[in-house]
């Protein structure tokens, strides 16, 4: 690949090198609808991999699959207020059909609560039909007003919105580690991306949820984004949409739900996370193309190169393997190209291997080459490509790892921001203090609270006795 068909930005130039990145390396396009994303056969692969293994374990666990409209009457969408306040500057509405105006305004899905719920009123009746666990895959509009950038932030994206009903608070609570378990093994398991969980302060948590969590991970440009996350809804959308059953005392009482979600956007986080100045790094068990054989030709062994090349990727017919025979382009451009588009691993064969029935294996992510023997390929190539995995997986771990620091007061704040980095940090509790601490910083925030830490200090801003231990970051 030449220069001018390459990546022209570094890492460091992170947004100009990531759109350059997807874009070059063919996973999505622009549509004419601004921030609305074509996904393209690679990079729609990855998603299909995500959702496959997400959905594998929700069934696993008794969630079952359903669809509702896309589109939501306004009427049903204004029936919880916190709610309704929350989604209103991003709902896109359909007024008209054809030449006449509907009676009703229609919101394209932003999420499915008011539409779901309404249903879920008419289903509920007692404790036996309780549990009620549903999700769907499907796709939402949210007219954000932010720069679109592909995956990380579109207009309309891709997820799932599990939507859980209990019986009981103890029920309901008892979901969240097993959702965010979920979530948790997808980034580390097979995207290779680290993050961690906190809880959402009262100013950041969903818009009627009574908390949220999430997991949050790290970008190149220091800046944090929130993946995967699980909402605990109490009875706020039980009490407006009259979600009722009868307890095993015959007495009447409001249901206790949850709700949760992943989005295309981990794509994104994944390719950030992982790529470099070449262009993207995709784990291997989420890359469209696990391997590429390129052959190096000589006019006067050629033919002989070209079928030994077929053979092995016969050979190899049960990984996602792809032949670059293309013989207009010289093996380096090949070699460019297909670093850029993040194959986990090159397969380079010439006159000189197939005289030591060897082929020499380059590693995407370190560039480190391996000689292995023909006959030992089966044997090899599945351990390389978990080689690859692991690294990846330490990779991220200690990027995420370098990336938070202990702050003590508001100067060494300021500085971990300026930094770039995430500051770990003792917060009183009060908003008035979150206010300030974003105001200070140029417009970092509390990104969660770690529930799990013991608190002993002050807080960063006021300096009197700190409730939680917090992690303070830009965002993006």
């Amino acid at each position: 690949m030449s220069e001018q068909e390459g990546i022209k930005a570094k890492k460091d130039e992170f947004s100009e090198w990531y759109t350059q990145a997807i874009i070059k390396a063919d996973l999505a396009e622009y549509s004419p609808v601004s921030g609305c994303l074509i996904f393209k056969p690679d990079g729609y692969f990855i998603w299909e991999i995500i959702q496959k293994e997400t959905d594998v374990r929700f069934k696993k666990s008794g969630i079952k699959n359903v669809y509702f409209p896309l589109l939501i009457p306004e009427s049903l969408l204004k029936k919880e207020s916190t709610h309704l306040k929350g989604f209103t500057p991003e709902v896109a509405w359909v007024t008209q059909a054809g030449d006449s105006k509907l009676d009703e305004r229609l919101a394209i899905r932003p999420t499915s609560e008011t539409m779901m719920y309404n249903s879920y009123a008419k289903w509920i009746r007692s404790w036996r039909d309780l549990p009620l666990r549903y999700n769907q895959w499907n796709n939402v509009v949210r007219w954000e007003f932010k720069h679109p950038v592909p995956f990380l932030r579109t207009r309309e994206f891709l997820w799932n919105e599990g939507h859980s009903v209990f019986a009981s608070k103890e029920e309901a609570l008892k979901e969240e580690k097993e959702i965010l378990g979920i979530y948790n093994e997808i980034l580390h398991d097979f995207l290779a991306v680290s993050g961690f969980i906190s809880r959402k302060t009262e100013s950041e948590k969903f818009a009627g949820a009574e908390f949220t969590k999430a997991i949050e991970c790290v970008l190149p440009n220091g800046k944090v984004i929130q993946g995967p996350d699980f909402h605990h809804d109490g009875q706020i959308f039980a009490r407006a949409f009259n979600i009722k059953f009868l307890n095993k005392q015959e007495k009447e009482e409001y249901a206790y739900q949850n709700t949760w979600a992943i989005t295309t956007r981990m794509i994104g986080v994944m390719l950030a996370i992982h790529g470099d100045n070449k262009g993207l790094i995709i784990p291997p068990r989420v890359a469209p193309m696990q391997l590429v054989i390129i052959p190096i030709l000589f006019p006067d062994t050629k033919l002989k190169v070209l079928k030994k090349a077929k053979n092995i990727e016969k050979l190899l017919s049960d990984f996602r393997i792809k032949f670059d025979e293309r013989q207009e382009y010289t093996a380096g451009y090949k070699f460019n190209e297909w670093e850029l588009k993040g194959v986990p691993v090159r397969i380079e064969i010439g006159p000189k291997d197939i005289a030591k029935n060897q082929i020499v294996a380059v590693r995407r992510d370190t560039g480190n080459k391996e000689v292995i023997k023909i006959k030992d390929l089966n044997k090899k190539i599945p351990k390389l490509l978990d080689s690859i995995q692991d690294n990846l997986v330490k990779s991220s771990e200690k990027k995420l790892k370098e990336s938070m620091v202990n702050s003590k007061d508001i100067n060494e704040l300021i500085k971990n921001i300026n930094n770039k980095k995430i500051s770990v940090s003792e917060w009183c509790g009060e908003p008035e203090c979150e206010d300030w601490i974003k105001t200070k910083t140029g417009g970092a925030k509390i990104i969660g609270i770690n529930e799990k830490a013991k608190v002993k200090g002050n807080c960063i801003y006021c300096n009197k006795k700190a409730k939680h231990l917090v992690y303070i970051a830009k965002t993006y």
